[in-house]
């Protein structure tokens, strides 16, 4: 890895300005490199370059588009090595999860160069309905929406980051991204990639800042659209002050997944100790709340402590290793915290809760109460809540006590079950048969009440970075 990473201010590399931020190894604690960061009038600069690109963004046909996307998978597939490790060092991702973030980052490019084609089409809408409009004819395209800004998280800062630039290329928006600042290498190593494209001149800016700089990209008149991922805090303050511009959020949640009677737990138990315990549990859809029936809860209790009990935790670069360091110390305290608090309250700890530095082993623990920040916040690490319910309705209706709704996770071999599940479940997606973690680049991802607003996946975030235009003919 480079001593310093440029940022990417209107295509090109920037030294930025002198206040340079400085990159840790997330495991080491040791510093990385440094990168350039941008002030306000460097902001500037690139959204008046964004501006400027927007006419040759908007004129790219499709064919270009989609040449521009397999330009950088073709890089991305050159450079999987070097993704891999500043995922590794900057986010502190064991090695095989930061292989497979690199792989998603090329699908999510490749699935948008797929997009481009279909995406591209537009419909003729018969409008002789009445006799009033008898001889006109309607034809609808999409057009690009115009200057996106982007504002991505630490915790994908490779796969995320995809699911902003690719559609915004696809739709043929320019945009400005402001990376996580715990994890803007992976960023701009993407940027380097970009630059080498057939990317109009002010196309894209990749710029590493402070959240105050960045908040430009809220309040400015010139952004014609804002995708954020990060807490919901933030994210609903930013949509009440964002103006007249499309806000797109995905904001996280407490995720659950019921299991009934008839699971196969050989499956499921696995699966659910991937799905809370990968990447420190720092994933939005990581797996927090484990509904179990009570006529297995018993049995799966003692299962689930047992395989958290054989979780590798330790240095991410190490293949056998589940749990690497959490982004901070801060959070591991946080979140030591909201154990001890929710133990204080009358919750019992099954397993973990050991806290060192940016270390937290796997955590399990039962019957803790729901007004408990453990229970009804998004805990954000290694941590699961064990709970029974009676019969399916009642986990149903313990699925949906939450102020979240990204993804819940049902096991059932019950067909019935599972249509009730996608009926009553209050979330942006039901998974059957698996963990909520479940994710793939293509699907409409996204949540209801303060998961978010607006969906990703490549087609759905395309659509999103469109307008529909009508034209009406007389004939």
């Amino acid at each position: 890895m480079q001593n310093f990473y440029p940022m990417y201010l209107a295509n090109k590399a920037h030294e930025g300005s002198e206040d340079a931020l400085e990159v840790i190894n997330k495991y080491s604690q040791d510093m990385v490199a440094e990168v350039a960061r941008a002030d306000s009038d460097l902001l500037e600069q690139a959204i008046e370059a964004g501006v400027q690109a927007l006419p040759a963004m908007r004129a790219l046909k499709p064919y270009e588009r989609q040449r521009i996307l397999l330009q950088c998978v073709a890089k991305f597939n050159e450079r999987f090595d070097e993704f891999t490790e500043a995922l590794v060092a900057e986010g502190g991702k064991p090695r095989s999860a930061a292989a497979t973030e690199v792989e998603r980052l090329i699908s999510t490019f490749q699935f948008a160069a797929d997009a481009v084609t279909a995406l591209s089409e537009g419909e003729v809408i018969a409008l002789d309905v009445t006799e009033a409009s008898s001889g006109y004819r309607g034809f609808s395209k999409r057009v690009p929406i115009g200057l996106c800004g982007f504002i991505s998280p630490f915790n994908f800062p490779l796969n995320l980051v995809a699911h902003k630039i690719a559609p915004a290329i696809a739709a043929g928006c320019p945009f400005i991204l402001k990376p996580a600042s715990y994890t803007p290498i992976s960023a701009l190593l993407v940027a380097e990639v970009l630059a080498e494209t057939d990317l109009p001149e002010g196309a894209f800016s990749i710029l590493p800042m402070s959240s105050d700089v960045a908040d430009v990209l809220v309040t400015d008149e010139r952004i014609n659209l804002l995708s954020f991922t990060g807490s919901d805090k933030v994210g609903w303050d930013m949509k009440a002050r964002a103006g007249k511009k499309k806000v797109v959020l995905e904001l996280g949640g407490n995720a659950a997944v019921m299991l009934e009677p008839d699971a196969d737990l050989e499956v499921a138990l696995p699966r659910i100790i991937t799905g809370g315990f990968s990447q420190a549990g720092q994933v939005c859809i990581s797996v927090q709340r484990v509904l179990i029936h009570k006529d297995i809860y018993s049995e799966v209790k003692q299962k689930l402590v047992n395989l958290a009990k054989e979780v590798k935790t330790g240095d991410p670069s190490m293949g056998d290793v589940l749990i690497g360091p959490m982004i901070s110390e801060g959070d591991v305290e946080r979140l030591k915290q909201w154990i001890d608090e929710a133990v204080e309250g009358g919750a019992t700890l099954l397993c973990g809760g050991d806290a060192d530095g940016v270390m937290l082993n796997a955590t399990i623990l039962e019957n803790v109460v729901h007004d408990a920040k453990l229970y009804k916040d998004e805990a954000f690490g290694p941590v699961m809540i064990l709970e029974a319910y009676d019969d399916f309705e009642s986990g149903v209706a313990l699925a949906n006590d939450s102020r979240f709704g990204l993804q819940v996770g049902v096991y059932t071999a019950n067909i019935n079950k599972a249509l009730q599940a996608w009926d009553e479940i209050e979330a942006g997606g039901v998974i059957i048969n698996d963990v909520p973690t479940f994710r793939v680049d293509n699907m409409p991802y996204g949540g209801v009440k303060d998961s978010g607003f607006g969906r990703e996946g490549v087609k759905y975030a395309i659509e999103d970075m469109g307008e529909l235009r009508l034209m009406v003919i007389k004939g």
